[in-house]
C-alpha cells in the first residue's frame, strides 16, 4: 500500500510516470524502507496503464459493494424463530440505551 500511495503522490505532483528510483528516494525521505521486490511488481502491474482509468474502474467496483448493515433474514423454522428473537432483543436493548443516555437523570441540559 505505501508503494501505491507514494505513486500516487508522485503522480499527483506532476510525475506522470514514476521509476522506482523515484518512489524509493520519496520513501526513504520519511524513513520508510523499500523491499525492491514489491516495488517491482507495482510497477510492472501499472505498466502501460492510465492511473486515472484504473481509479476509475476500482470506483465502479465498489459502487456495485455493499455497504450497509447486515438484514436480519427472514424465514420459517428456526432460522425465523432466532431471527425473530434478536429482533426484540435488539429492541428491548435500543430502550435500556436510550433510558440511559437520557440527560434528565443528570439534571442540567446541554443549553441551560
Amino acid at each position: 500500500m505505501k508503494y501505491l500511495a507514494a505513486y500516487l503522490l508522485l503522480v499527483q505532483g506532476g510525475n506522470a510516470s514514476p521509476s522506482a528510483s523515484d518512489i524509493s528516494s520519496l520513501l526513504e525521505s520519511v524513513g520508510v524502507e523499500v523491499e525492491e521486490s514489491r516495488l517491482s511488481t507495482l510497477l510492472k502491474d501499472l505498466e502501460g496503464k492510465d492511473i486515472n482509468e484504473l481509479i476509475a474502474e476500482g470506483n465502479t467496483k465498489l459502487a456495485s459493494v455493499p455497504s450497509g448493515g447486515a438484514a436480519v433474514a427472514s424465514g420459517s423454522g428456526a432460522s425465523g424463530a432466532a431471527a425473530g428473537g434478536a429482533a426484540e432483543e435488539a429492541k428491548e436493548e435500543a430502550k435500556e440505551e436510550e433510558k440511559e443516555e437520557s440527560d434528565d437523570d443528570m439534571g442540567f441540559g446541554l443549553f441551560d
